[in-house]
């Protein structure tokens, strides 16, 4: 507001105008002051969760109340934090970045979740975020709780130009074992991409995919946001059947182990046996000797597109 009265006294040269310019102008300030003041707590909480004006913040520094103050501070500090998570976002795109510089259109980020586990699909993910793209909170899957993960997961939903995944089945990971059966995999999941990115940044594992580079990074999800969406989606996606699992197999405790080799799930294992989703070449399975489980394909499906839902039996 002030700058506004600025501008008049530049236009005015009359100074009868002006000393009346500035009298009504100094009175809608009061008035405005006045209504700030005024306002109650939680009107200024209301207030200070948007994007309030520099008059009326100035108006509110002014403010003798604890309360306001308090609510200003708290204010300065959600900027301070908003600042410093849009830094980090920044840095975590400096891998794609670097593509989109040399003029690369489409990067895609691949990851998996599933590796580890003696029960249940492997679940890779292939996401291909826009150029620009802003996801508060996006980070390893590792390190975000299953409530953040969630959230983060419709987000990446929202804003993603492509998402492919694929659902690599317990009787392929048993006859390639789990380092060719992710390799395979990630190849799969690229190839399937509705759009085909001409650069795809990977977790950890060397892949090669016809007719797009490729590039290999250690701990990835903790280094590129691509990667990092696609970690997340491979997460959310395989716990969500792990817990689907657990309704036909509640004796296992799919959905608070995924599927790993928790005490618990062990001595299920010892037992009853093992299901038809634990991997015939992972100890304690192994040592049993079982004939290999029902072969079945990976299953490929984009959530952006395909209403699927993978069946559990």
């Amino acid at each position: 507001m002030q700058d506004v009265w600025g501008v008049l006294r530049l236009m005015s040269h009359n100074s009868l105008i002006l000393n009346r310019l500035e009298g009504r102008f100094s009175f809608i300030l009061s008035r405005f002051d006045d209504e700030v003041s005024r306002m109650k707590i939680s009107e200024v909480k209301e207030l200070l969760a948007g994007t309030p004006s520099e008059e009326q913040l100035t108006v509110l520094k002014e403010d003798s109340r604890s309360g306001v103050q308090k609510l200003l501070s708290n204010y300065y500090k959600r900027l301070e934090k908003e600042a410093a998570e849009r830094e980090r976002f920044v840095h975590l795109m400096r891998y794609e970045k670097s593509y989109y510089n040399q003029g690369v259109q489409y990067v895609a980020g691949v990851d998996e979740a599933g590796r580890g586990p003696l029960a249940g699909p492997l679940v890779i993910a292939a996401v291909i975020l826009p150029q620009e793209v802003f996801i508060s909170g996006l980070n390893d899957s590792k390190q975000l709780s299953a409530k953040k993960r969630d959230l983060l997961f419709e987000q990446i939903m929202e804003k993603a130009v492509a998402i492919e995944v694929n659902i690599v089945s317990v009787s392929n990971i048993d006859n390639d074992n789990i380092y060719r059966a992710t390799q395979k995999g990630m190849a799969e999941v690229l190839e399937h991409l509705s759009i085909q990115p001409q650069v795809a940044l990977i977790d950890a594992m060397p892949v090669q995919a016809q007719g797009i580079e490729t590039a290999s990074i250690i701990h990835g999800d903790a280094l590129s946001i691509s990667i990092a969406a696609a970690s997340i989606v491979a997460k959310v996606t395989r716990d969500r059947i792990m817990e689907r699992l657990d309704v036909l197999y509640p004796a296992y405790g799919f959905a608070g182990n995924k599927g790993y080799g928790s005490g618990a799930h062990m001595q299920a294992v010892q037992e009853l046996g093992a299901t038809r989703w634990h991997r015939r070449s992972y100890e304690p399975v192994k040592s049993m000797n079982l004939p290999p489980v029902e072969q079945e394909e990976n299953i490929l499906y984009s959530p952006l597109t395909d209403d699927y839902e993978y069946p559990i039996k």
